[in-house]
């Protein structure tokens, strides 16, 4: 089955140029002009992805994203007219996948939509290789179901946040510099910065300090990040 993508932009022309390359690519797409119907069309189905304008009126797509996070897990791609990097920075924690900035080519902008739908909806063999389950103090994560808790204390990850922890959960007793982070989350050659790490790596520490774990990943200074005792 083809992938649903929603594409939300208040920009008539690139809803088209968007729309285009990902059905072209064999996804199928369905638009909206605005936050709002965004939120509503997620009410009604919930696509796979969801390409998010962050300088949309009324209610922009951080807002949207905010709202969405509350009640679904589906994969966010920003995309913004600024580069700026607290634009990217704060797009991230506010439960975003990856960010893109305008203008944009059509064919990276596919690039990365593949590879968070890859992370969030495995193929079979990998599905069958997840299939156990990774503990660490009282933090288990299931890969196949994309399951993950804190002392039995559900937790909502974004597929890249997973895809970040199970990493950790991999190699609990080794440091991990921002590059093997990066690779692990992302499996791809697209560019990631440091500071998109950092903020991934904030919001996953945010979200478990959420639920009482307040120990889940340390920072060793210039090296990079190592998995805490998460409770245990």
């Amino acid at each position: 089955m083809p992938h649903t993508i929603l594409v939300a932009d208040d920009d008539p022309h690139i809803r088209e140029i968007i729309c285009f390359a990902l059905e072209k690519a064999g996804m199928k797409t369905h638009a909206v002009a605005d936050g709002g119907a965004a939120l509503e069309a997620v009410g009604r189905r919930a696509p796979d992805l969801i390409v998010l304008d962050i300088g949309m009126p009324e209610m922009d797509g951080l807002e949207v994203c905010r709202r969405l996070r509350q009640r679904s897990d589906v994969p966010v791609l920003f995309l913004s007219a600024r580069d700026e990097e607290i634009d990217r920075i704060l797009g991230l924690e506010m439960g975003g996948d990856d960010y893109v900035t305008k203008p944009f080519s059509p064919r990276e902008l596919v690039a990365r939509v593949n590879v968070i739908l890859r992370r969030a909806r495995p193929q079979a063999a990998a599905e069958e290789e997840d299939g156990r389950q990774f503990a660490h103090g009282k933090l288990v994560l299931v890969p196949a179901s994309h399951a993950a808790s804190f002392d039995g204390k559900p937790l909502t990850f974004t597929a890249i946040e997973f895809a970040i922890i199970k990493g950790f959960l991999a190699r609990p007793l080794h440091v991990l510099g921002r590059d093997v982070v990066m690779a692990n989350a992302y499996q791809s050659n697209i560019h990631v910065s440091e500071r998109t790490v950092d903020s991934h790596i904030r919001n996953i520490r945010a979200k478990l300090a959420a639920v009482g774990c307040l120990d889940a990943i340390a920072t060793v200074h210039g090296v990079g990040f190592r998995l805490g005792r998460c409770g245990g």
